[in-house]
């Protein structure tokens, strides 16, 4: 068999898979945007819901999840950098920073069942917090940090050495180099993490039933300590626990919810790429 033939069948096979993983995927969001766009208005996306949630709107579900990953992104992100720019510039290849690098790994495998309970028995329960935005925002904000750490060490590692070189030869500090010679540098890879993070968290359920999630709250949270409503979590039981529910309302809800992701991912994109632009390497 020539290289050719040989490059030809390995071409289709890669094809054959990305499709079988894509398709799928296209072919649920269809089904969500046939079904669910008939009840996207106005009054849908911007009045409370009412009659036990069988009508109304779901705008305290859109505000909640909003408030909800703008506060985990802004309490783990820069925490995340931070452990980035010490494991990657400052720790020493020891023993202990290898046990730090596999438990950060192992961290991004914990179902997220565990972070809700972990949440509910630390933030909720211990300090105090109650079931509330705060405890569920630090309860997203741990399931995000394995995401960002590691994602913004690798970006932290592709910065050539020389840059580092140059700096530090010039008499500038440590700290200086690694704040305007190399983060720079690696916002666009940590903007990535931070975009993988928004992605996986947007759409969490089981962290936020214990630690913020209320099951009817006609009202917007007036504080951190207030509960929330989100929309996976009314997704979740509009589908399964109200009877008679219209599947219209199903369908639109997880319409916006998908919506709302792509938006969050669309800005951190926009974000990255803008940094990505201004590299001078």
């Amino acid at each position: 068999m020539d290289a050719k033939k040989s490059q030809k069948i390995a071409f289709g096979v890669l094809l054959a898979t990305t499709l079988a993983v894509v398709l799928p995927v296209l072919f649920i969001i269809m089904i969500i945007i046939k079904e669910g766009i008939t009840a996207i208005n106005w009054r849908f996306l911007t009045t409370m819901p009412s009659n036990g949630m069988r009508s109304g709107g779901i705008f305290p579900a859109i505000v909640g999840t909003i408030y909800l990953v703008l506060l985990s992104v802004a309490i783990a992100l820069p925490v995340g950098v931070m452990a980035a720019i010490y494991l990657n510039e400052y720790a020493k290849d020891n023993i202990l920073t290898r046990i730090i690098k596999l438990s950060i790994v192992n961290l991004a495998g914990v179902p997220s069942v565990v972070y809700g309970l972990f949440g509910l028995g630390l933030f909720v329960i211990f300090l105090k917090f109650g079931v509330c935005l705060l405890s569920g925002a630090l309860t997203l904000a741990i399931m995000e940090l394995p995401v960002i750490i590691t994602t913004s060490k690798e970006a932290l590692s592709t910065v050539p050495l020389s840059f580092r070189e140059v700096s530090l030869s010039l008499g500038v500090s440590r700290w200086q180099t690694i704040r305007y010679a190399v983060l720079p540098h690696a916002l666009p890879g940590i903007m990535t993490g931070t975009i993988l993070s928004i992605s996986r968290i947007a759409g969490e359920t089981a962290p936020i039933l214990f630690t913020a999630a209320a099951f009817y709250l006609p009202r917007l949270p007036g504080s951190l300590f207030d509960q929330i409503m989100v929309l996976p979590y009314h997704l979740f039981i509009i589908s399964t626990q109200i009877p008679n529910m219209p599947s219209k309302s199903t369908y639109g809800t997880a319409l916006v919810l998908l919506i709302l992701v792509l938006m969050m991912n669309f800005t951190a994109i926009v974000v990255r790429t803008y940094f990505r632009m201004n590299k001078k390497w």
